[in-house]
């Protein structure tokens, strides 16, 4: 075993008994139940002697990505391997809204597909466009980023915090009803980063910073699930018992008391930075002891977990690392799916060589100076991508075959998501579509017309 390997694995081989059992009962437990199917005619009348087949077609559980590089590579067979791979593994979309880069100038909303072109900053219409194709469920990142306050703010808080209500209101007109999940506020505990093309501006100080952008998602996102989200290390450590002492923790804790309404805690994990920085971060980030308990302690809150933002470093191009990050990807996902409280994790860069603060093909600056993404430069497939499909398309998936005998209904453990439904009854052959969400696993049953 290599240095690196044995560094990374140590406390996920030292914890695999704890793995094993809670992983093993948490998914039995909080991500199956009984589907039950009651056949019966339009007028209510059962349905007997039905053969039926169902297939698992998607999950409840979200498993996305950004879509940043979405038709942003240098050629449209780039474009079109991105755009096929994407959909084939995920099931949820993280869209950029970042301010600097939607309105670069004041009143000119890159909204529509044929706005100008910024890197990894495809515009929302496009990006909608694709995920109602491919069936995917779009979310907003984020309505309130700070660090990312377009250059032409003027430095006067009242006016900052009126044109912020005026994008919220902008943003929620046009795409309140079609993106469930929106990201309200992000990186509040973060350092500080101006840039050439975008600052923080004078609302930064602002002690009500969160509290107020989350009044106004209020105001405009009425029926929406709003999201708080925050860095790494902000969240995942490194003191378990002191976790309700964090910033963050603390930060959630005010916002609610202040009667916000919070509907859903983002947790990034990000592993950036060269060996050195991965093996220090090890005992917290690679620590499935840790992991859960921080989870159980964010789970008090009693709100959905989401962890918003992963990358899992290779370093180099060799097989040794590419088949360590998909080991270690396949732990951390199954910690993830097993906690009741987790909704969804999302991987951030899904290529190798596209990423902030980085040219194309760049593995020097940036965020790429890991190697993190699921597909190499050349848009091949790393092991990774193929463990995360494995996962959610196989391992975590549900086929049943059953026959209703003198009864009208069947039973199966299935997990929760999307069947398509093939039934044999009196030499026909019929299809049907059932959802399977929690509170359907009902003795009543999910009723399918003949």
């Amino acid at each position: 075993m290599s240095e690196r390997r044995d560094t990374v694995l140590k406390l996920f081989e030292e914890q695999k008994d704890l793995i094993e059992q809670r992983c093993r009962e948490g998914i039995e437990n909080y991500r199956k139940g009984y589907c039950r199917i009651r056949f019966q005619t339009k007028e209510g009348a059962p349905v007997n002697h039905v053969h039926l087949k169902a297939v698992q077609t998607d999950h409840d559980f979200k498993h996305g990505a950004n879509i940043f590089m979405l038709d942003e590579m240098e050629t449209e067979e780039k474009n079109r391997l991105y755009r096929d791979a994407f959909h084939k593994v995920f099931n949820l979309a993280t869209i950029p809204f970042y301010w600097y880069t939607l309105e670069p100038e004041q009143g000119k909303v890159r909204f529509e597909k044929g706005s100008p072109k910024i890197y990894r900053r495809p515009s929302p219409d496009l990006c909608m466009d694709y995920c109602r194709e491919m069936g995917i469920e779009p979310k907003l990142h984020c309505l309130t980023y700070d660090q990312f306050t377009p250059l032409w703010m003027p430095a006067d808080a009242f006016t900052v915090w009126t044109l912020l209500e005026q994008r919220y209101r902008q943003i929620s007109e046009r795409y309140g009803s079609s993106i469930p999940m929106i990201e309200v506020i992000n990186e509040t505990l973060c350092p500080v980063r101006d840039t050439l093309v975008s600052h923080s501006s004078v609302v930064w100080n602002d002690p009500l910073l969160v509290e107020r952008s989350f009044k106004l998602a209020e105001k405009y996102f009425i029926s929406n699930k709003l999201i708080i989200n925050e860095g790494t290390e902000n969240v995942w450590g490194p003191n378990l018992r002191l976790v309700n002492r964090m910033p963050y923790y603390m930060q959630i804790e005010r916002a609610i008391g202040k009667n916000c309404r919070i509907d859903g805690i983002g947790m990034q994990f990000h592993i950036f930075g060269r060996p050195e920085d991965e093996k220090r971060k090890c005992p917290c980030l690679y620590n499935p002891q840790q992991l859960y308990g921080i989870m159980d302690q964010y789970a008090q809150f009693g709100l959905p977990l989401q962890v918003t933002e992963i990358t899992i470093p290779c370093h180099t191009d060799s097989k040794e690392d590419e088949d360590l990050q998909a080991e270690i990807i396949k732990n951390l996902y199954t910690i993830w799916f097993s906690h009741p409280a987790m909704e969804a994790v999302i991987y951030w860069n899904l290529v190798d060589g596209y990423a902030y603060n980085a040219e194309p093909g760049d593995f020097t600056a940036g965020e790429n100076i890991t190697r993190a993404g699921l597909m190499r430069f050349d848009m091949t497939m790393k092991p990774a991508y193929h463990t995360i499909r494995k996962l959610f398309h196989e391992t975590w998936h549900t086929e049943a075959e059953l026959d209703s005998g003198e009864g009208n209904t069947v039973e199966f453990r299935a997990f929760r998501g999307d069947y398509d439904l093939e039934i044999d009854v009196g030499g026909r052959t019929i299809r049907r579509r059932i959802q399977f969400h929690k509170g359907l696993d009902l003795p009543a049953g999910i009723p399918v017309v003949l």
